[in-house]
């Protein structure tokens, strides 16, 4: 035999690998926390004084034992003004975002029942929507509704950010259109919202959770922006938003306290609310790969 070559074995078969563990998703407590109590804190307000009212004799001053934040230009007390106005800002972040929810989960169900020409023809309106910046959009729906209020200002949010979860549910709902039990159920007779409550949207809604919270994020940051640029709520209405309005003068007069507290305020709400969603969207990645 040809001494190059060595006859062996069988090779001992190698210890598998213990399949590694997969840790479940973290979930934020501390953005819960801190959410929680800014919801408790704006629902229930402690309010030492009356946000609204104007000291004359006691504008502009730093945070001292009488006004805990300090006061605006206006003698305002920021910290009464603070709690007051996020009821407003929050009021129109999930206002909007159940507005964008409704709307985007009704015309994204239509157009994935629809037939292929009109479910086309909605999806390039849907299209062109998301293609347009979504601030000319608002200024454009409230310039038609006239002044601008809390409901006109959560409306018109809502009604132009709801694109994107009617793409997701349209995606779902073609694929569960032809499901055996959404097919009897419309041979029996139920109508589109039946078919929808019962058969459809607890298929999808888990997909367009992280969606939804994003939306609340993004309403509360367009009042924001909105009333930042004089566009949005008028200064008499007290919002995080309004309050920023005011920062050119903050500036100007060394009064770090009326934007640095405020500000602090919106971004607390905004971080909390983006953990959230980014959890809820790592369980829902999770979810699907363990299917």
């Amino acid at each position: 035999m040809d001494e190059r070559f060595t006859l062996v074995g069988p090779r001992p078969a190698e210890a598998a690998a213990a399949p590694s563990k997969q840790l479940p998703p973290e979930i934020p407590w501390i953005s819960w926390i801190v959410l929680a109590v800014l919801l408790l804190g704006c629902l229930c307000p402690f309010l030492p004084k009356d946000p609204a009212y104007m000291d004359l004799a006691h504008t502009s001053l730093p945070p001292c034992g009488e006004f805990w934040f300090g006061t605006d230009a206006m003698g305002r007390d920021i910290f009464s003004m603070i709690w007051y106005g996020g009821r407003v800002s929050l009021f129109v972040g999930f206002a909007a975002a159940a507005v964008s929810t409704v709307v985007g989960v009704v015309f994204g169900t239509v157009s994935g029942l629809a037939p292929h020409w009109l479910d086309g023809l909605l999806m390039r309106l849907t299209e062109i929507l998301l293609s347009i910046p979504s601030l000319l959009l608002i200024l454009l729906l409230q310039g038609a509704l006239g002044k601008p209020d809390v409901f006109s200002i959560s409306l018109v949010i809502g009604a132009t950010s709801w694109a994107s979860v009617a793409k997701v549910v349209r995606t779902e709902v073609l694929q569960l259109r032809g499901s055996g039990y959404v097919a009897a159920a419309q041979c029996m007779g139920g109508g589109f919202f039946h078919v929808l409550q019962r058969h459809l949207a607890p298929n999808f809604l888990p997909s367009i959770l992280f969606m939804v919270v994003m939306n609340l994020r993004g309403a509360i940051l367009a009042e924001s922006t909105l009333s930042f640029l004089g566009l949005g709520l008028p200064l008499e209405v007290i919002s995080w938003g309004s309050m920023l309005s005011l920062a050119e003068k903050g500036l100007l007069s060394g009064a770090w306290w009326m934007i640095l507290i405020p500000g602090g305020f919106l971004a607390a709400a905004l971080m909390c609310v983006t953990s959230i969603g980014s959890s809820l969207r790592r369980r829902m990645n999770r979810g699907q790969s363990n299917l």
